[in-house]
């Protein structure tokens, strides 16, 4: 068992953030004598909880991930998928018109690199 101190301590984050998760419903602690008492299958579902906000999930989608037997798991998954997909494709896009380095042109307009990204656009 370990306190709330020890496992904010161990992932880096304010104590309060685990507060916060259980209000959500995300974590559901022990209690011993009013104290949050932390097992190993709480830091396993902190470390869940991390991994999906590292992956861009909200508190909401993360609580029904989460939940056992969750039968909007695989649709709000392939929901998630189709943003992250067309999050990639803008920030391809991006380095796309980087690509080229340093323009050598005054007027981008007439840079060939860029006058490529547009016609491509124009298709």
């Amino acid at each position: 068992m370990k306190s709330i101190g020890e496992v904010a301590a161990r992932f880096g984050l304010p104590a309060h953030v685990l507060r916060h998760w259980e209000a959500e419903g995300l974590l559901t602690p022990d209690r011993a004598g009013g104290r949050r008492s932390y097992t190993d299958v709480d830091l396993h579902r902190v470390a869940a909880i991390l991994i999906a906000k590292e992956a861009g999930f909200g508190l909401a989608d993360i609580r029904t991930m989460l939940a056992a037997g969750s039968a909007d798991r695989d649709e709000l998954v392939a929901r998630h998928r189709e943003r992250l997909l067309a999050k990639i494709a803008r920030a391809q896009s991006a380095l796309d018109l980087i690509a080229g380095g340093p323009c050598p042109h005054d007027d981008i307009m007439t840079c060939p690199h860029f006058q490529g990204l547009l016609d491509n656009r124009l298709q």
